[in-house]
């Protein structure tokens, strides 16, 4: 791939560390001043990469590996039993796309989400955190019909690239999504996606072995980590290489 400009990576400054108590982190981001484009953004997720509203970034810690970037080869997933009766389950759902950014529908849906989830309630700026305008950013809507009236129960952020769907953040109704394993459903949804959009990967974020809220990834068969430049299959509860 050609720049036509200079790619600079800076270190940000040391945090606390947002998925294992008692470590510091930092990241590694892309110059604000880069003037993205699609096929530059594809080649940083291929890299490890993720993105936070404009921000592209990966961990860059040096006394810790734990954040290891993971993608789903879609033609060769295979549904356990437990994804094959959640992806039952949420048949009777309506999925639509919408490509034209976001709604303030979602506001009140997201903000049930992160009150139910997280400590941090604080759902201003939502827009900011999901949307980059240099990138194909799919909105992928769950909704329940009850006596012929369509709620909207959930929603799917994706980012699509060239060589896959990039799956930016979900969030969905409490009740609903707890009940029928939303979140599941929409990783396989999205997988069967990519799919029919002849996409090679689903990217679902990073998995984290000793973080309950990240170790879940590897429950997608089969999936693979980005490992010292490398990327190498996942097996459930496997041990990071250390070579």
């Amino acid at each position: 791939m050609k720049l036509d400009q200079p790619l600079k990576i800076f270190p940000t400054g040391m945090h606390p560390c947002s998925y294992l108590p008692g470590l510091i982190a930092r990241n590694a981001v892309v110059d604000p001043g880069f003037k993205m484009t699609p096929e530059v953004y594809d080649y940083l997720i291929c890299n490890g990469f993720r993105r936070s509203g404009d921000q592209v970034y990966r961990p860059y810690c040096h006394t810790c590996e734990e954040c290891i970037t993971t993608r789903i080869p879609v033609n060769e997933f295979k549904r356990s039993r437990s994804q094959k009766r959640t992806w039952k389950l949420n048949q009777d759902l309506i999925v639509k796309i919408n490509k034209d950014g976001f709604k303030d529908d979602y506001l009140s849906l997201y903000q049930r989400y992160l009150e139910s989830r997280h400590d941090n309630q604080d759902y201003e700026g939502v827009e900011t955190f999901l949307l980059a305008e240099w990138c194909d950013i799919h909105f992928i809507e769950f909704y329940q019909l009850d006596n012929d009236v369509e709620t909207l129960i959930g929603v799917a952020v994706t980012d699509v690239i060239k060589s896959g769907l990039s799956a930016v953040y979900t969030f969905f109704d409490p009740q609903q999504g707890n009940r029928r394993s939303l979140g599941v459903y929409a990783v396989l949804w999205q997988i069967e996606y990519a799919k029919a959009e002849q996409r090679d990967y689903v990217y679902p974020g990073f998995w984290i072995k000793d973080c309950r809220k990240m170790n879940y990834k590897t429950r997608y068969q089969p999936i693979e980590g980005l490992q010292r430049g490398k990327w190498l299959r996942l097996e459930k509860g496997i041990e990071k290489t250390s070579q």
